[in-house]
């Protein structure tokens, strides 16, 4: 029982650690914010940051394994459909699209400076992670080596960061559902084409 409270506690601080950040975020650039910074508007004490977290990048880094977990729920859900094959590739880019409309303050705020680097960064990694993943469960396999797989994902993922920030620029006016609807007509059209013809 003792466990189950240090793993709620732990959730906890870590939760408002998080929350303190995307505060700071929203009030200043990523680069001026400080660990002090961060601990006066969570309300917690230095060495509890520490027991958490390395330092503010880490901290920063940490907030998107929540938008990973909620990406891959989602791909998943889409490999799992039966039918047509194109509904099954590409599972989470709808996911992510809604996620940067329900927190476009918080985007825009992460291009600003050395934070929307990191932030790229890490959206980047998780993109990959899971074209990757994407790729290996919905196309033939024909021999396609990993250097050409890996061309494929870059290229989806490119695509997608270039989508991404042209929407966000303009204020996501088209809605989600439709800006992923033309993400993927794209995309997808580019995608079987390329593994069909591997060497």
């Amino acid at each position: 029982m003792a466990a189950k409270a240090t793993d709620r506690r732990t959730l906890r601080t870590r939760v408002l650690l998080r929350d303190a950040l995307i505060t700071l975020i929203l009030k200043k650039d990523y680069d001026a914010i400080t660990v002090k910074d961060i601990i006066d508007q969570a309300n917690v004490g230095r060495s509890t940051f520490y027991a958490h977290y390395k330092s503010k990048e880490a901290l920063f880094r940490g907030g998107f394994e929540k938008l990973r977990t909620l990406l891959v729920e989602h791909q998943r859900s889409a490999l799992a459909e039966r039918g047509n094959a194109d509904a099954r590739r590409l599972g989470f880019s709808r996911a992510m699209f809604e996620h940067a409309r329900d927190h476009t303050e918080i985007y825009r705020a992460l291009v600003r400076g050395r934070g929307g680097i990191v932030a790229l960064g890490e959206i980047r990694r998780v993109l990959s992670e899971l074209v990757r993943e994407d790729l290996t469960a919905t196309l033939a396999r024909n021999g396609a080596g990993a250097a050409h797989r890996e061309l494929v994902v870059q290229y989806v993922v490119g695509a997608f960061m270039a989508v991404l920030t042209w929407w966000l620029d303009r204020r996501a006016r088209l809605p989600p559902a439709e800006v992923d609807a033309l993400f993927r007509a794209l995309t997808l059209r580019g995608i079987a084409p390329a593994d069909d013809d591997a060497p």
